[in-house]
C-alpha cells in the first residue's frame, strides 16, 4: 500500500472540517492528515484524534492575494510531506474525493493500485440543494443521504492528488506549469453550497466579508438556482461524457485547466453514492 496523506487549511469551518476528518481519517487513518489552521484563534477541532493540527499566522489580505499565499502555502506542505509519503491529497474541508462504490475500494487502496505520473483529478460535482424538494441539512446524517442533485463543474475538477511536488494555483483549481489527469474512477464532491441557510449564514460571517468573499460566495451560490431550476440529467452515460469533454475541452485562459464549454449540466447523483461515508 502507499503511504497518502491529505491536508487542507480552514477558517470558521468547524462544521466541514468535522466531516472533513471523519471520512479522510477513515479512509486514511488520521494519522495521515495534516490541517492547517489560518489563525491562532481557531480552536482545534475536538474529533481530531491523532491528526497533525497547526496552527499559521493568520494570511491577511483580500480573497484572491489570500488565496495565493494559501495555495503557495500548501504546496510547500505537499513538498515537505511528499519526502516522507508516496500521495498527498489535497482538498478545501468542504471537499470529499470519493472511489467510484461499485469497487469497494477505500481511497487508499485504489490509489495505491493507480498510475501517477504528477497529479490526478477526479470528476467535480458540485451538490446544490433543490428548492422545495429537499429538506435543511442535518449534520448527523450522510450529506449524500440528503441531496440528490449536483451541477458537472470543471470548477471541481481539481488535480487534488499529488504524486511530485508541484505549485497548485488558488483553491486548488490547477497546478502551475503540468497537465491535469482525470480518472475514470475518481469523483470530487463539493458541499460548499449544498444547503441554502448555511450559505445565507455564511454571509453573516464578518471574516469572509472584510476579506471580499461575498461577490464570490454570491457566484457559487448559484449552484442552488440552478440545481433548483434545470431538468436533472440522469444515467452513468452522462459522467463519462463529461469526463471526455472536460479532457478535451480548455478554457482559452488556462489550457491547463478542464472545462465543460457552454454546457451546465444538472445530474441526479447516482443511487450509490448514498452507500459512501460522506
Amino acid at each position: 500500500m502507499k503511504r497518502i496523506a491529505a491536508i487542507t487549511m480552514a477558517r470558521n469551518d468547524a462544521f466541514f472540517l468535522k466531516h472533513w476528518i471523519a471520512y479522510y481519517g477513515a479512509q486514511l487513518g488520521k494519522e495521515n492528515l495534516y490541517i492547517y489552521l489560518d489563525g491562532s484563534d481557531q480552536p482545534v477541532p475536538p474529533a481530531a484524534g491523532a491528526a497533525t493540527v497547526i496552527h499559521c499566522e493568520r494570511i491577511q489580505g483580500q480573497v484572491v492575494s489570500a488565496e495565493k499565499r494559501r495555495l503557495t502555502h500548501l504546496s510547500n506542505v505537499a513538498a515537505e510531506l511528499l519526502q516522507r509519503y508516496d500521495l498527498v491529497i489535497g482538498t478545501d474541508a468542504d471537499e470529499f474525493l470519493v472511489v467510484d462504490p461499485d469497487l469497494n475500494e477505500t481511497l487508499a487502496s485504489y490509489l495505491s493500485k493507480v498510475d501517477i505520473n504528477v497529479a490526478l483529478s477526479g470528476l467535480g460535482m458540485d451538490v446544490g440543494q433543490k428548492m422545495g424538494e429537499e429538506k435543511t441539512i442535518d449534520e448527523n446524517s450522510s450529506f449524500l443521504a440528503q441531496r440528490s442533485y449536483a451541477v458537472l463543474s470543471s470548477r471541481y475538477t481539481k488535480p487534488v492528488v499529488l504524486a511530485k511536488p508541484v505549485t497548485w494555483g488558488s483553491g486548488f483549481h490547477r497546478i502551475k506549469g503540468h497537465n491535469f489527469k482525470i480518472d475514470k474512477n475518481l469523483y470530487l464532491f463539493h458541499f460548499g453550497v449544498f444547503d441554502y441557510e448555511m450559505v445565507m449564514a455564511r454571509f453573516q460571517d464578518k471574516d469572509r466579508m472584510a476579506s471580499g468573499w461575498e461577490r464570490h460566495m454570491k457566484k457559487r451560490a448559484r449552484t442552488i438556482t440552478t440545481v433548483t431550476e434545470k431538468k436533472a440529467l440522469e444515467g452513468e452515460k452522462i459522467l463519462l461524457l463529461a469526463r471526455i469533454m472536460q479532457t478535451v475541452f480548455r478554457p482559452v485562459y488556462a489550457l491547463n485547466k478542464p472545462s465543460m464549454g457552454p454546457f451546465k449540466w444538472v445530474v441526479k447523483i447516482p443511487e450509490k453514492f448514498k452507500r459512501t461515508m460522506i
